[in-house]
């Protein structure tokens, strides 16, 4: 019997599910990373380095359960990119002085500010270059804070004003005990107490000088005169060295010394000064023979314009 060999193909065989199921696996696999790998290539040609951190977490979120680690990298490659990209710019000049871009000149103090400020004003707006403000109050100083708190009248005045040059006057009111805001004195009248006193004074002036300096301004500190008390005199005389010490050890501060202005050529109380817009001698001083009349505030008002006029100098105006 002779056997025959059929010319028919043999039936192909299904592969088992578990087969079946590894093939998909794999073929799944293998688009995943054909996809990444687009994904990458597209964004290396935009140039955009947050593509591929979005597509790597996102191929993370497909295959892990907890994709919370791609972003903090995502996080790191934006911030690298803001440094890179941020360029500081630094503000521009305003130029110096002038009509278009005039200073501005703050005036602060007790009443001797109260008395020559009106006359600076005047000889500041003639300028043409200068805008002033004036805020001062009676009897105030910075010895006694529970009646009158200067540190925080600057600083709530500063910001709105936003001077230049800062024109200051205390110590008319000063030559007493110190007190702090609650009303406690601290440390007793100047010449019973005078190391104690001079100590604390020359602090509180040189705070309010430090306060006044902020963001570069120009300070221009006005000193007090003599009385012709005696008595009154040796206590302020330790009052006005206490500024000058202060004022001393900051090179930014002018020091108009009024005492020296308004004494006599013994170094003594004087009440007759020569005024230097006619050469003419003239009363400088008030009935209660330390505050100064008008002639003597004008006189002050015009070496306190001469060293705000010399400031603008510095600045490049043109005066």
């Amino acid at each position: 019997m002779v056997s025959t060999v059929s010319n028919r193909p043999l039936p192909r065989r299904r592969p088992s599910r578990r087969r079946y199921a590894i093939r998909r696996a794999v073929a799944l696999a293998l688009v995943l990373l054909v996809g990444v790998g687009v994904v990458r290539a597209v964004a290396s040609i935009v140039g955009g380095d947050d593509g591929v951190a979005d597509a790597e977490a996102d191929a993370d979120a497909s295959t892990v359960v907890d994709s919370s680690p791609a972003a903090p990298a995502a996080d790191s490659m934006i911030e690298a990119t803001a440094s890179v990209d941020t360029v500081a710019v630094e503000p521009e000049s305003t130029g110096p002085p002038s009509v278009d871009n005039p200073s501005k000149v703050f005036i602060v103090g007790d009443s001797d500010a109260g008395t020559f400020g009106p006359y600076l004003q005047s000889l500041l707006d003639g300028t043409g270059i200068v805008t002033t403000e004036l805020d001062y109050k009676v009897s105030s100083g910075l010895a006694r804070p529970d009646f009158y708190d200067w540190p925080a009248e600057i600083d709530a005045q500063l910001p709105a004003v936003d001077p230049d040059i800062v024109v200051a006057t205390f110590g008319g009111n000063d030559a007493q005990g110190l007190s702090v805001a609650s009303g406690e004195f601290i440390v007793g009248d100047p010449v019973g107490n005078e190391a104690e006193w001079t100590t604390e004074y020359q602090a509180r002036v040189g705070a309010v000088m430090d306060q006044l300096l902020a963001g570069g301004r120009t300070v221009i500190w006005v000193g007090i005169p003599n009385d012709d008390n005696p008595d009154v005199t040796a206590r302020m005389a330790i009052q006005d060295k206490a500024a000058k010490a202060a004022a001393a050890e900051r090179p930014d501060v002018v020091f108009i010394d009024t005492w020296k202005r308004f004494s006599g050529r013994d170094g003594g109380w004087a009440e007759f000064v020569i005024d230097p817009r006619d050469g003419q001698g003239k009363d400088v001083r008030a009935d209660d023979g330390f505050h100064l009349n008008q002639n003597g505030a004008e006189i002050l008002a015009i070496d306190i314009a001469q060293a705000i006029r010399d400031d603008l100098r510095e600045r490049g105006a043109q005066i």
